[in-house]
């Protein structure tokens, strides 16, 4: 998977994937399009004044010595001034 930057902003886009891709190659590119995804989610909320931790709750196994961690976020909200009287 080849992502390119925007110059200064530190945004990733996905270069245009070729036709003649194998289905390993079109398997990456849809798990790193998700997590390119999943970042710009986790830059929202913290910019939204949460903290975010993504934590392995499992490992998927296909019985021929491939395998992939599966995640879930852990959210945690910064207290305001109303929440701390």
């Amino acid at each position: 998977m080849v992502m390119t930057q925007i110059a200064n902003t530190g945004e990733f886009l996905p270069l245009h994937h070729d036709q003649s891709e194998t289905d390993q190659e079109k398997a990456l590119r849809r798990v790193a399009d998700a997590v390119h995804r999943v970042n710009e989610a986790i830059i929202r909320a913290v910019s939204a004044g949460v903290s975010v931790e993504l934590v392995r709750t499992s490992r998927f196994h296909d019985g021929s010595g491939n395998w992939g961690d599966q995640m879930i976020p852990m959210i945690r909200a910064t207290a305001t001034a109303e929440d701390k009287h």
